[in-house]
C-alpha cells in the first residue's frame, strides 16, 4: 500500500533529530505504509508502541541516517562547489573539524546563502528519500 511521501519525510526529519545515531529512530511498514516513532526513554517520553515483529526487514525498513544518505559533509561540499567556489578550501579544511558545521552556518550567513543553502538541501534530501524508496520498494505517493 503505498504512504504519502510527506509521512516519510516527516520520519526521516525525526529519525535525523539528534546528531547521534540511535536516540530517534523512525520505520515504515513495507506492506501497509504505516511509520512507527521509538526514541531512547533517556531522551524522551514513550512515543509509538513498536509492533512485535519490528526487527522482520521483509515487513519493516528503519529510516535511513541523514550520512547514509551522503546529505552531511559531502552535500556541504557539492553546495560550496557550485555556489560559494571561492571558499572551497576553507570549507573543506574546516568541515571536518570540531565546529565545522557551525563555522558553515556563519559563512552562509555572511555571504546572504542561507536561503539558497536551504532550497539546495531540501531538493538534495527530496531525491535521496525517494532513491531510497524505490530501492527498498517503498511505495510512494505524493
Amino acid at each position: 500500500m503505498p504512504t504519502k511521501f510527506a509521512k516519510i519525510r516527516e520520519a526521516f526529519e525525526f529519525a535525523n533529530t539528534s546528531g547521534d545515531m540511535g536516540i530517534f529512530r523512525a520505520y515504515v511498514c513495507r506492506q501497509s505504509g504505516e511509520t512507527y516513532y521509538w526514541a531512547d526513554e533517556m531522551y524522551s517520553e514513550p512515543l509509538d508502541e513498536l509492533p512485535d515483529d519490528i526487527e522482520d526487514a521483509t515487513k519493516y525498513v528503519r529510516l535511513p541516517d541523514k550520512r547514509d544518505l551522503d546529505l552531511g559533509k559531502p552535500l556541504v561540499l557539492a553546495f560550496v562547489r557550485e555556489f560559494l567556489p571561492g571558499d572551497f578550501d576553507d570549507v573543506r579544511y574546516f568541515i571536518n573539524k570540531r565546529g565545522g558545521y557551525s563555522k558553515f552556518k556563519a559563512l552562509l550567513a555572511r555571504g546572504r546563502a542561507i536561503e539558497r543553502w536551504h532550497a539546495f538541501e531540501n531538493e538534495a534530501t527530496e531525491q535521496a528519500l525517494r532513491e531510497w524508496c524505490k530501492e527498498e520498494e517503498i511505495s510512494i505517493e505524493g
